[in-house]
Protein backbone atom coordinates (compact mmCIF):
# COMPACT_ATOMS: atom_id res chain seq x y z
CA UNK A 1 0.00 0.00 0.00
CA UNK A 2 1.26 3.58 -1.05
CA UNK A 3 2.27 5.67 2.23
CA UNK A 4 1.51 9.13 1.80
CA UNK A 5 3.41 11.33 3.81
CA UNK A 6 3.30 15.73 4.43
CA UNK A 7 5.03 17.70 6.98
CA UNK A 8 3.65 20.76 9.01
CA UNK A 9 4.23 22.21 11.78
CA UNK A 10 2.01 23.11 14.92
CA UNK A 11 2.53 26.86 15.66
CA UNK A 12 1.17 27.41 19.29
CA UNK A 13 1.54 29.28 22.44
CA UNK A 14 4.93 30.37 21.22
CA UNK A 15 6.00 27.00 20.37
CA UNK A 16 6.71 25.71 17.02
CA UNK A 17 6.77 21.62 17.17
CA UNK A 18 7.47 20.02 13.60
CA UNK A 19 5.54 16.91 12.27
CA UNK A 20 5.65 14.26 9.93
CA UNK A 21 1.79 12.65 9.29
CA UNK A 22 1.93 9.19 7.47
CA UNK A 23 -1.26 7.90 5.75
CA UNK A 24 -2.54 5.50 3.29
CA UNK A 25 -5.70 8.05 2.32
CA UNK A 26 -6.03 11.25 1.59
CA UNK A 27 -8.59 12.24 4.26
CA UNK A 28 -7.89 15.05 6.17
CA UNK A 29 -9.06 13.37 9.50
CA UNK A 30 -8.61 9.97 10.81
CA UNK A 31 -10.50 8.26 13.55
CA UNK A 32 -7.36 6.29 14.88
CA UNK A 33 -3.96 8.19 15.07
CA UNK A 34 -0.44 6.36 16.32
CA UNK A 35 1.63 9.23 17.63
CA UNK A 36 5.11 8.16 17.16
CA UNK A 37 8.18 9.62 19.35
CA UNK A 38 11.74 8.98 19.00
CA UNK A 39 15.08 8.14 20.89
CA UNK A 40 17.40 10.60 21.86
CA UNK A 41 19.37 12.07 19.52
CA UNK A 42 17.07 11.42 16.52
CA UNK A 43 14.05 12.85 15.06
CA UNK A 44 10.67 12.11 13.81
CA UNK A 45 12.38 10.75 10.22
CA UNK A 46 14.03 7.60 11.21
CA UNK A 47 13.75 5.14 9.91
CA UNK A 48 12.08 2.95 12.36
CA UNK A 49 8.59 5.33 12.09
CA UNK A 50 8.33 5.11 8.67
CA UNK A 51 8.84 1.11 8.80
CA UNK A 52 6.32 1.17 11.94
CA UNK A 53 4.23 3.49 9.59
CA UNK A 54 4.44 1.12 6.63
CA UNK A 55 3.35 -1.76 8.17
CA UNK A 56 0.71 0.00 10.57
CA UNK A 57 -1.28 1.22 7.51
CA UNK A 58 -0.55 -1.89 5.56
CA UNK A 59 -3.09 -3.38 8.18
CA UNK A 60 -5.15 -0.41 9.42
CA UNK A 61 -5.19 1.78 6.15
CA UNK A 62 -7.85 4.27 7.63
CA UNK A 63 -5.68 5.35 9.80
CA UNK A 64 -2.33 7.69 10.34
CA UNK A 65 0.92 7.66 12.10
CA UNK A 66 2.07 11.27 13.33
CA UNK A 67 5.96 11.46 14.47
CA UNK A 68 7.55 15.02 15.32
CA UNK A 69 10.37 16.17 16.73
CA UNK A 70 11.68 16.53 20.48
CA UNK A 71 12.76 20.02 21.67
CA UNK A 72 16.60 20.36 20.00
CA UNK A 73 15.88 17.18 17.79
CA UNK A 74 15.72 16.96 14.14
CA UNK A 75 14.37 20.33 12.45
CA UNK A 76 13.47 21.79 15.85
CA UNK A 77 14.63 25.32 16.17
CA UNK A 78 15.09 25.38 20.08
CA UNK A 79 18.89 25.07 21.28
CA UNK A 80 18.41 24.21 25.01
CA UNK A 81 16.82 20.70 26.78
CA UNK A 82 14.15 21.53 28.97
CA UNK A 83 11.82 18.70 29.97
CA UNK A 84 8.77 21.02 30.43
CA UNK A 85 9.47 22.17 26.53
CA UNK A 86 8.93 18.40 25.72
CA UNK A 87 5.85 18.27 27.80
CA UNK A 88 4.16 20.88 25.93
CA UNK A 89 4.57 19.21 22.41
CA UNK A 90 3.54 16.75 23.76
CA UNK A 91 0.38 18.24 24.98
CA UNK A 92 0.27 20.39 21.92
CA UNK A 93 0.25 16.88 19.64
CA UNK A 94 -1.87 15.53 21.40
CA UNK A 95 -4.63 18.44 21.18
CA UNK A 96 -3.70 18.52 17.51
CA UNK A 97 -4.58 14.83 16.95
CA UNK A 98 -7.61 15.28 18.94
CA UNK A 99 -9.06 18.94 17.71
CA UNK A 100 -7.42 18.77 14.07
CA UNK A 101 -7.39 15.46 12.89
CA UNK A 102 -10.54 14.65 14.51
CA UNK A 103 -9.29 11.10 16.53
CA UNK A 104 -11.29 9.26 18.86
CA UNK A 105 -8.50 7.17 19.57
CA UNK A 106 -4.97 7.89 19.91
CA UNK A 107 -1.98 5.52 20.47
CA UNK A 108 1.69 6.13 21.61
CA UNK A 109 4.29 3.92 20.18
CA UNK A 110 7.80 5.35 21.82
CA UNK A 111 11.44 4.40 22.02
CA UNK A 112 13.80 4.95 24.52
CA UNK A 113 14.00 8.96 25.42
CA UNK A 114 10.81 8.86 23.70
CA UNK A 115 9.57 6.03 25.83
CA UNK A 116 10.54 7.88 29.13
CA UNK A 117 8.86 11.12 28.29
CA UNK A 118 5.74 9.57 27.27
CA UNK A 119 5.82 7.83 30.76
CA UNK A 120 6.21 11.23 32.26
CA UNK A 121 3.63 13.08 30.49
CA UNK A 122 0.59 10.03 31.26
CA UNK A 123 2.21 10.62 35.06
CA UNK A 124 2.08 14.41 35.08
CA UNK A 125 -1.05 15.01 32.61
CA UNK A 126 -3.10 11.78 32.52
CA UNK A 127 -3.38 9.40 30.23
CA UNK A 128 -4.95 10.44 26.59
CA UNK A 129 -3.84 7.05 24.88
CA UNK A 130 -6.06 4.32 24.37
CA UNK A 131 -3.10 2.12 24.15
CA UNK A 132 0.47 2.41 24.80
CA UNK A 133 3.57 0.45 23.48
CA UNK A 134 7.38 1.66 24.49
CA UNK A 135 10.21 0.10 23.39
CA UNK A 136 13.52 -0.02 25.55
CA UNK A 137 11.89 2.99 27.80
CA UNK A 138 14.80 5.22 29.46
CA UNK A 139 13.54 4.56 32.84
CA UNK A 140 16.19 5.71 34.54
CA UNK A 141 16.80 8.88 31.97
CA UNK A 142 18.76 11.02 34.81
CA UNK A 143 21.35 8.00 35.35
CA UNK A 144 21.48 7.33 31.30
CA UNK A 145 21.92 10.62 30.20
CA UNK A 146 24.52 11.65 32.79
CA UNK A 147 26.46 8.58 32.15
CA UNK A 148 27.18 10.17 28.60
CA UNK A 149 28.47 13.73 30.10
CA UNK A 150 32.11 14.22 30.57
CA UNK A 151 33.77 14.73 33.80
CA UNK A 152 34.64 18.09 32.84
CA UNK A 153 31.31 18.80 32.03
CA UNK A 154 29.70 17.49 35.20
CA UNK A 155 32.21 20.16 36.87
CA UNK A 156 30.65 22.63 34.90
CA UNK A 157 26.95 21.74 35.55
CA UNK A 158 28.04 21.61 39.03
CA UNK A 159 28.93 25.19 38.97
CA UNK A 160 25.62 26.13 37.20
CA UNK A 161 26.96 26.45 33.62
CA UNK A 162 25.93 25.16 30.59
CA UNK A 163 27.00 22.08 28.54
CA UNK A 164 26.36 20.63 25.48
CA UNK A 165 25.22 16.96 25.00
CA UNK A 166 23.86 15.33 22.04
CA UNK A 167 25.35 13.22 19.29
CA UNK A 168 25.62 14.90 15.73
CA UNK A 169 23.25 17.67 16.80
CA UNK A 170 24.43 19.31 19.81
CA UNK A 171 22.14 20.66 22.53
CA UNK A 172 22.78 23.13 25.23
CA UNK A 173 22.10 21.71 29.22
CA UNK A 174 22.51 22.53 32.56
CA UNK A 175 22.10 21.39 35.90
CA UNK A 176 18.18 22.72 35.57
CA UNK A 177 17.87 19.16 32.88
CA UNK A 178 19.40 17.21 35.32
CA UNK A 179 17.33 18.30 38.28
CA UNK A 180 14.12 17.42 36.24
CA UNK A 181 15.25 13.94 35.35
CA UNK A 182 15.87 13.22 38.91
CA UNK A 183 12.94 14.73 40.32
CA UNK A 184 10.62 12.66 36.85
CA UNK A 185 11.83 9.20 38.21
CA UNK A 186 9.06 7.45 36.72
CA UNK A 187 10.02 4.29 38.05
CA UNK A 188 8.18 5.71 41.53
CA UNK A 189 5.27 6.57 39.84
CA UNK A 190 2.50 3.91 39.56
CA UNK A 191 0.59 3.06 36.25
CA UNK A 192 -1.52 0.08 37.14
CA UNK A 193 -5.15 1.96 36.34
CA UNK A 194 -3.59 1.62 32.79
CA UNK A 195 -1.97 -1.36 32.56
CA UNK A 196 -4.17 -3.16 30.39
CA UNK A 197 -3.76 -1.20 28.00
CA UNK A 198 0.33 -1.00 27.76
CA UNK A 199 3.27 -2.92 26.53
CA UNK A 200 7.12 -2.77 27.04
CA UNK A 201 9.40 -4.53 24.23
CA UNK A 202 13.17 -4.90 25.00
CA UNK A 203 15.84 -6.37 23.82
CA UNK A 204 17.89 -8.88 25.14
CA UNK A 205 21.53 -7.46 23.85
CA UNK A 206 20.73 -3.69 24.84
CA UNK A 207 23.80 -2.67 26.28
CA UNK A 208 22.08 1.13 26.78
CA UNK A 209 19.08 0.63 28.94
CA UNK A 210 19.25 -2.04 31.26
CA UNK A 211 16.33 -4.73 30.09
CA UNK A 212 16.51 -5.50 33.93
CA UNK A 213 14.47 -2.07 34.56
CA UNK A 214 11.82 -2.75 32.17
CA UNK A 215 11.46 -6.19 33.82
CA UNK A 216 11.46 -4.32 37.05
CA UNK A 217 8.75 -1.34 35.92
CA UNK A 218 6.30 -4.21 34.27
CA UNK A 219 6.52 -6.31 37.40
CA UNK A 220 5.95 -3.17 39.33
CA UNK A 221 2.93 -2.00 37.32
CA UNK A 222 1.25 -5.14 36.01
CA UNK A 223 2.34 -4.30 32.70
CA UNK A 224 2.42 -7.07 29.72
CA UNK A 225 6.38 -7.48 29.02
CA UNK A 226 7.80 -8.89 25.16
CA UNK A 227 11.59 -9.89 25.38
CA UNK A 228 13.50 -9.85 21.78
CA UNK A 229 16.37 -12.37 22.06
CA UNK A 230 19.28 -10.84 20.57
CA UNK A 231 18.04 -7.05 19.79
CA UNK A 232 20.23 -4.30 20.79
CA UNK A 233 18.83 -1.26 21.86
CA UNK A 234 18.43 0.56 18.15
CA UNK A 235 17.43 -2.90 17.29
CA UNK A 236 19.81 -2.55 13.99
CA UNK A 237 18.70 -6.02 13.10
CA UNK A 238 15.77 -6.07 10.25
CA UNK A 239 13.70 -9.27 11.16
CA UNK A 240 14.46 -8.71 14.89
CA UNK A 241 13.10 -4.68 14.30
CA UNK A 242 9.88 -6.21 11.49
CA UNK A 243 9.01 -8.75 14.60
CA UNK A 244 8.88 -5.76 17.33
CA UNK A 245 6.55 -3.96 14.89
CA UNK A 246 4.87 -6.73 14.17
CA UNK A 247 3.98 -7.10 18.36
CA UNK A 248 2.96 -3.21 18.49
CA UNK A 249 1.10 -3.57 15.44
CA UNK A 250 -1.18 -6.51 16.56
CA UNK A 251 -1.32 -4.74 20.06
CA UNK A 252 -2.96 -1.99 18.47
CA UNK A 253 -5.42 -3.69 16.39
CA UNK A 254 -6.83 -5.48 19.24
CA UNK A 255 -8.58 -2.33 20.48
Amino acid sequence: MAVREKYFDINEEGNSVRCRILSASPLRTFERVVICTHGFGSSKDVANITRFAQKYLDKHGKDAVLGFDWPCHGKDGRKKLEISDCMEYMKLVVNYVRETLGAKKIFNYSVSFGGYLTLLYMHRAGNPFAKVALRAPGLRMHDLMLKNVKETDREKLAKGREVEIGYERKMKADHTLFDALAAGDVRKYEYFDWADSMLIIHGTADEMVPMEDSIQFCEDNVIEFVPVEGADHPFRNPKLMDSAIHTVVEFFGES
